[in-house]
């Protein structure tokens, strides 16, 4: 780790609730993440629907916080958005200054990634798609189609789980920032 690199580089990750955006945090840090999942209670019964996150029983309550070094110079600071409909009025903030964002997706549940591309969208903020990967087959042409992204808008397969699968979306998203038709 390097205390003194002079470059921040700000990645957001976003998507529906209980899509595995802590767990990517978590996966890839360097650091240990800063997290504020909150136990779920009876309160959120009738507002967080659980039916397509079966046995969650934490929630992301603000944000999650992880690091990465890439050099002695450059380093990637990663904010985990939360997924539900209350805190979407923290998204916004949290996409200012940012760098690009990587939607993650539980292809079994893609209309929860509608609001997350539409911000990004609105914001202007480059992104990229990544299904995590929950035991279904992946099915690129299937998910490209329903969330009607542009063909340019890289999509791939990730297990949030896996250190080595999360390092690949975030290379892809750098490679994907970095092509001529991306570099502001």
């Amino acid at each position: 780790m390097h205390a003194s690199a002079s470059q921040g580089l700000k990645i957001v990750i976003v998507g529906g609730f209980g899509v595995g955006k802590t767990t990517m945090v978590r996966a890839v840090s360097e650091i240990r993440p800063l997290d504020t999942e909150a136990t779920m209670t009876q309160v959120s019964v009738g507002v967080d629907d659980l039916a397509g996150a079966p046995g969650k029983s934490t929630t992301t309550v603000a944000f999650d916080f992880g690091r990465i070094t890439i050099d002695a110079e450059h380093v990637l600071y990663l904010f985990g958005a939360p997924g539900q409909e209350r805190f979407w009025f923290l998204w916004d903030r949290l996409f200012t200054g940012a760098l690009g964002a990587i939607v993650l997706v539980d292809q079994r549940r893609i209309a929860d990634s509608w609001y997350a591309i539409d911000r990004l969208e609105h914001q202007r903020t480059p992104f990229i798609v990544a299904c995590n990967n929950f035991g279904e087959s992946y099915r690129p042409a299937e998910v490209r189609e329903a969330l009607d992204l542009d063909p340019h808008v890289p999509l791939i397969d990730c297990d949030a789980r896996h250190r080595d699968s999360c390092k690949q979306v975030l290379i892809t998203l750098v490679e994907y920032l970095y092509t001529p038709e991306n570099v502001r």
